[in-house]
């Protein structure tokens, strides 16, 4: 069993959890005008169970800037549906680049959205980093080491501090010169989910 954890400012402590829970919406680059756009679920899904299902979930991409509309729908493999790979900097459905990007001790340092923000920051802020239960895919376990390191801890705090502002603009010109195309994702994730579920479109 996990120990209580603890409490204080310069106290972080990590319950294990995914990259998958931070995928319920992304803000990316929109094909059409290069502001930001929004992918949420398709509107009309049922409610979802589990976490994992969020790698499944039919998407929608929308901007409010140019009125840019786009759908995915998870691939079919034999019996089940593949699972969507979350990670790198573009989204893990349409392959866009992600609108929170920032150059970052010569990385590029991102986010899906402002929780997700919320939560590295709690965590390179930290000074004592306390872990539950790690699961194998756990996200702050997997981070890169330069986040982690003590002498990038207030370059990172800073970079972090500039895609919260990001989270706030939608123009295009407001695009971060970190978003663009780098095919950086990482290899497919080849869960399934069977076929016959709740969120298959099509009999």
């Amino acid at each position: 069993m996990a120990p209580e954890p603890s409490t204080g400012p310069a106290r972080h402590y990590d319950r294990g959890g995914w990259l998958a829970q931070f995928t319920g919406h992304i803000l990316v680059v929109c094909p059409r005008c290069g502001g930001c756009a929004l992918i949420l679920p398709r509107p009309g899904l049922p409610e979802r169970k589990y976490l994992y299902e969020l790698l499944f979930l039919p998407r929608r991409l929308a901007c409010r800037g140019c009125g840019a509309v786009a759908d995915w729908e998870p691939q079919v493999r034999e019996d089940g549906l593949v699972a969507a790979s979350p990670g790198g900097t573009q989204d893990p459905f349409f392959r866009r680049p992600l609108w929170l990007q920032t150059r970052c001790v010569g990385q590029v340092l991102w986010a899906y959205n402002e929780e997700h923000v919320d939560e590295l920051t709690a965590y390179v802020g930290a000074t004592l980093r306390e872990h539950g239960a790690s699961p194998t895919r756990a996200m702050l376990t997997r981070l890169p080491r330069w986040m982690n390191r003590a002498d990038n801890r207030s370059d990172v705090l800073t970079g972090l501090e500039t895609l919260r502002a990001l989270a706030n603009r939608s123009a295009p010109a407001d695009r971060s010169d970190a978003a663009h195309e780098r095919g950086d994702r990482p290899q497919p994730y080849r869960a399934l989910y069977f076929r016959g579920g709740a969120y298959e479109s099509t009999p």
